[in-house]
């Protein structure tokens, strides 16, 4: 991968994670990272969150009470 490409996906790879860290998902840059690559493969983004929910409730320890403690930057104030 060049280095324009790899700067390029690190900084998509940022702002899902930003996104995420919003919605309160729960899900780290690792796994954030995965869900992209197997979207990117082709498999149904729908199909990926019903997955994770299904784990989640195998699991409940897994399952976000708030993402704030995995937040690298601090939440913007409009």
């Amino acid at each position: 991968m060049d280095p324009e490409a790899a700067r390029t996906a690190r900084d998509s790879l940022e702002l899902v994670f930003h996104m995420s860290n919003i919605l309160d998902t729960g899900l780290d840059r690792h796994s954030l990272s995965v869900l992209i690559s197997l979207s990117d493969l082709g498999l149904n983004p729908e199909a990926l969150a019903a997955v994770i929910k299904e784990l989640r409730q195998e699991n409940p320890s897994s399952a976000p009470a708030s993402a704030s403690h995995q937040r690298t930057m601090p939440p913007s104030v409009p």
